[in-house]
C-alpha cells in the first residue's frame, strides 16, 4: 500500500486518489465510484481545458456520466484566486444539479473548492500541474476583501494526477510546486517551537504525513527541472501527502509556517498581482522559505536560554500601543484585519513573563529539535535555483528595505505562533534580522542588482 492509500485510509473528505500514468481515462470511473449517476459539470479555464479538456470529457461520457455544458474561464488574463471568481463560479453552479470536476492547478481548484463548499456540495479534481498541496487540502486560499486567507471548506472527494500532464507542465508551474512544498521544512521547525512551549501540540500522525515523504520529494531538483516523470511522481506525492496532512488537523499548521507569511503579505499588497503570468503562490513562499531558514541561522548561533526576561518585559508594548502601530504602518484595506490577529497572539506582561521563562527553560530542546529539522538557508536556495524558482527578493522587484520590513510585517498578520512571534516576545527580532543585512550577513553576501 502506498503512502498516498495509507493517508486515505483517515482522510475526512477525500474518497479516491488516482496516481499514474496515463490515467486521464479514469476519470468517470472515479466520479460514478464517488457520485453514482449524478450529473457532472466540467470547470477549466483555457489553459487546463487545453490540456485535458477532451480526455476528461471523454472519460466521464464513456462512464456513462450526464454532463451539463461546461464551465470555462478566459486563459488570459491568468485567473486570480479572489473571492470576486469564486462567486461568479458559485452563482454559475448554484441553478444547476451538479457536481463540478476541476481541471485545474492552484488557483481553479480553490475557485471550484470554495464555490462547491458554500453550496454545501462535494466535487472532484483533475490536477494538472504539480504546482501546490491544495489539491488535497481542507480549506481555500482566496483574497476576500484585500485579505489573503484560507477559507475553510471541504476537500475534494476524488483527485485524478496524471503524472505524464504533470511532467508537462510549463516549469514555472513545477518550480511553484517545489517552492509550496519546500517551505515545510522551516513550518515544522515553527510547529516544533509551538509545540515545545505548549501553544500547539504535534500530532504526530499528521506530521509524519507531511514530514516523512519530505526530504525524498524534494531530493531532485534536476529531475523536477528536466521535467523527469520519476522526480515529478515523488514531487506529488509530497503535495499530496502535505494536502491530506491539513484535512486531518482541520487547519493549515501543519504544513504552513512563516514562511507562507511572507508570501501572504505580499498577496495582500498584490505583488506580482498584475504581472502576466502573476507572479505565483510558490513562488512567494519558496523566497519566504529561504528567509526564514536564514534567520533560524542567526538564532541558533545564541542562547536564548539566557534570554533577559526583565528587559524584554519591560521593553513589551501594551496592546494599544502594539495596536497604534500596526494602525501607523498597515493600510486602510489590511488593518483592521491584521489588528484582529495580532490581538488574538498578544500576551498581557505577567503572560509574557512566563512565556520567556519557559523558552529560556526549553531553549535547549528547542534548539536542538530545530536544528534537526532545518536544511541550511544556502541549500534551500540551491534547490530553488536549481528549478528555477525565485531565490532573490530583487527578482520580484522588492528592495531592501521593504524586504527587511516583512520580517515585521510578516509576523503581524496571523495569529500562528512561529519563529517571528518567539523572538517578538524576546526582544530579539530587530537584532536579529539586522544581523541578515549586516556586514556578512546572509543577505549582504547576495548582490542586490
Amino acid at each position: 500500500m502506498s503512502l498516498i492509500d495509507q493517508a486515505l485510509a483517515d482522510a475526512t473528505d477525500t474518497r479516491a486518489i488516482v496516481v499514474g500514468t496515463d490515467v486521464l481515462d479514469r476519470t468517470g470511473a472515479v466520479f460514478t465510484e464517488l457520485f453514482g449517476t449524478r450529473t457532472a459539470i466540467v470547470v477549466a479555464d483555457e489553459n487546463t481545458w487545453a490540456v485535458a479538456g477532451a480526455a476528461v470529457t471523454s472519460s466521464l461520457e464513456s462512464a456513462g456520466v450526464p454532463l451539463a455544458e461546461p464551465f470555462i474561464f478566459p486563459g488570459v488574463p491568468t485567473l486570480y484566486a479572489s473571492y470576486e471568481n469564486v462567486e461568479t463560479l458559485r452563482e454559475h453552479l448554484r441553478p444547476l444539479d451538479v457536481i463540478a470536476v476541476s481541471i485545474a492547478s492552484g488557483t481553479l481548484n480553490d475557485l471550484t473548492k470554495l464555490a462547491s463548499g458554500e453550496l454545501e456540495r462535494e466535487y472532484m479534481n483533475v490536477a494538472t500541474a504539480a504546482s501546490m498541496d491544495g489539491y488535497t487540502a481542507y480549506g481555500s486560499s482566496i483574497t476576500k476583501d484585500g485579505f489573503k486567507q484560507t477559507i475553510f471548506c471541504p476537500a475534494p472527494a476524488g483527485l485524478v494526477a496524471d503524472r505524464r500532464v504533470l511532467a508537462a507542465a510549463p516549469a514555472r508551474l513545477t518550480a511553484t510546486g517545489v517552492g509550496d512544498l519546500i517551505e515545510k521544512v522551516p513550518a515544522g521547525a515553527d510547529w516544533i517551537i509551538a509545540d515545545e512551549l505548549g501553544i500547539e501540540p504535534i500530532e504526530s500522525g499528521v506530521w509524519d504525513l507531511v514530514q516523512g515523504p519530505l526530504r525524498e520529494s524534494l531530493s531532485n531538483p534536476e529531475g523536477l527541472r528536466d521535467g523527469d516523470i520519476g522526480a515529478i511522481s515523488g514531487l506529488t506525492e509530497g503535495l499530496i501527502m502535505s494536502g491530506l496532512s491539513m484535512q486531518a488537523y482541520q487547519s493549515s499548521r501543519p504544513a504552513s509556517g512563516a514562511g507562507h507569511q511572507f508570501s501572504h503579505l505580499w498577496e495582500m499588497e498584490k505583488l506580482g498581482m498584475h504581472d502576466e503570468p502573476p507572479l505565483s503562490h510558490g513562488m512567494k513562499v519558496g523566497l519566504g522559505t529561504i528567509s526564514l531558514c536564514a534567520l533560524y541561522e542567526v538564532v541558533l548561533r545564541r542562547d536564548l536560554g539566557a534570554v533577559d526576561v526583565e528587559a524584554a518585559v519591560a521593553a513589551w508594548p501594551s496592546w494599544p500601543e502594539r495596536e497604534a502601530q500596526i494602525r501607523s504602518t498597515f493600510p486602510d484595506d489590511l488593518v483592521e484585519a491584521t489588528v484582529a490577529q495580532s490581538k488574538a497572539k498578544h500576551l498581557e506582561p505577567a503572560q509574557l513573563r512566563e512565556r520567556l521563562e519557559l523558552i529560556a527553560q526549553q531553549w535547549p530542546r528547542i534548539a536542538a529539535r530545530v536544528r534537526e529539522q532545518l536544511l541550511p538557508a544556502a541549500e534551500i536556495e540551491r534547490i530553488l535555483g536549481v528549478v528555477g524558482a525565485v531565490t532573490h527578493p530583487a527578482q520580484i522587484g522588492v528592495d531592501r528595505a521593504r524586504f527587511r520590513e516583512t520580517y515585521f510585517r510578516a509576523q503581524a498578520i496571523r495569529s500562528r505562533y512561529t519563529l517571528l512571534d518567539l523572538l517578538f516576545e524576546t526582544n530579539l527580532l530587530t537584532e536579529c534580522v539586522d544581523e541578515l543585512f549586516a556586514d556578512g550577513g546572509f543577505w549582504a553576501t547576495r548582490p542586490w542588482s
